[in-house]
């Protein structure tokens, strides 16, 4: 919130900075720094120009870019011969579904889910919690596939199990960086979860409000394909924020992803958006790139359901090795193409729920100590 005791600066010089500001439109946000709720400090020190900025939703590998442009705008101001800038992460909360309880310590669910099997629905929800974790966020995954768990295997920790110290509440694994639960790691590695519907669906409400989160901006939740029992208890039990749908180009998972984007609109969780994945291939000898499973088929449903494309990842057999081996793209690779794929992708999603959820006013501190 703006007040004007906040202003010690001579009017013109204020004006100036803040015209400045907000002429640098968050791309992801689309608001100017002031009018998007970011610009937390201004204070002149002599000629040094302190600024702190607030974003609310991580992207840490953006910081750098953004201190440069906003360095040199502002240093073409007469008095300013030098800019200070620090950045922090403030991610809201964001309830999704008021009707239901939220998770202790988690300010945001999303559900990354498809209509089918085969799509890559697990990879891109590692990845995306990975990514999100990467660009400044405390994330977990919960592994809500009862009756297929992937997440052990493809974070490299399958042989983890939890504890309880109290009786109560059970441990989350940690793995390169990110908490972790999933029920693979409370079954055999062998052991089948021969369970009907409803049994499969309270064990997931048990694993989602039975686990010791620790403190999360994002818990990312990789749903099991489909439309049945576990979908509709998540949407009903738990609070998601947002959800994520995973597809392919060709017809049939398309078909099948329109699926699960009515389901959320039934149930009232807002679909940030597409991930398109096996979009394309690229010939490693000559760079030709074919798309053995067509074309625009993400793009399509996007433009169709008023959501957008959040990203398209290439049919590459690093994506599938790294997840075999435990060690994930973004953190296998994390200069490479792929990683930087997956990282704007998080922030999209970040992004969308910050615009989506409640909207808090950041106050300005604007002080002369000359």
């Amino acid at each position: 919130m703006l007040t004007e005791h906040n202003y010690r600066l001579e009017e013109p010089l204020k004006s100036a900075v803040l015209a400045v500001l907000e002429a640098h439109v968050e791309p992801q946000l689309g608001k100017g720094l002031v009018s998007a709720g970011m610009v937390q400090k201004l204070a002149l020190n002599g000629r040094r120009l302190e600024l702190g900025l607030v974003y609310p939703y991580p992207c840490q590998s953006t910081y750098k870019e953004t201190v440069m442009t906003l360095t040199k705008a502002l240093a073409k101001l007469d008095v300013i011969d030098e800019v200070e800038c620090e950045i922090d992460l403030q991610v809201p909360a964001n309830p999704g579904n008021t009707n239901t309880a939220p998770i202790p310590n988690v300010k945001n669910v999303i559900a990354v889910a498809s209509g089918k099997g085969g799509v890559g629905k697990s990879t891109t929800a590692v990845n995306l919690a990975l990514a999100l974790a990467a660009e400044g966020a405390s994330v977990g995954i919960l592994d809500a596939d009862i009756y297929g768990p992937s997440v052990p295997l493809m974070l490299g920790v399958p042989d983890f199990k939890p504890v309880s110290p109290d009786g109560k509440m059970m441990t989350a694994a940690n793995a390169h960086g990110i908490a972790a639960q999933s029920i693979g790691f409370i079954l055999d590695d062998e052991q089948a979860a021969v369970w009907r519907g409803p049994m499969a669906a309270g064990a997931l409400v048990q694993l989602v409000n039975e686990t010791s989160w620790p403190e999360l901006d994002y818990l990312v939740v990789d749903m099991p394909p489909g439309t049945g029992d576990i979908q509709l208890t998540l949407s009903q039990k738990v609070p998601v924020s947002g959800a994520v749908v995973v597809t392919t180009p060709q017809d049939i998972a398309t078909l099948d992803a329109k699926k699960g984007i009515s389901l959320f609109n039934k149930v009232n969780i807002p679909v940030i958006g597409i991930v398109e994945n096996m979009s394309f291939h690229l010939c490693p000898s000559c760079g030709h790139k074919e798309h053995p499973f067509g074309t625009l088929g993400g793009s399509k449903i996007a433009e169709r359901y008023h959501v957008p494309l959040l990203g398209a990842l290439p049919l590459n057999i690093a994506i599938r090795e790294g997840m075999d081996a435990g060690n994930p793209s973004v953190v296998a690779e994390p200069s490479g193409e792929i990683a930087a794929i997956y990282r704007e992708i998080a922030r999209k999603v970040g992004a969308s729920l910050a615009k989506t959820g409640p909207q808090t006013g950041v106050s300005i501190s604007i002080s002369d100590d000359e």
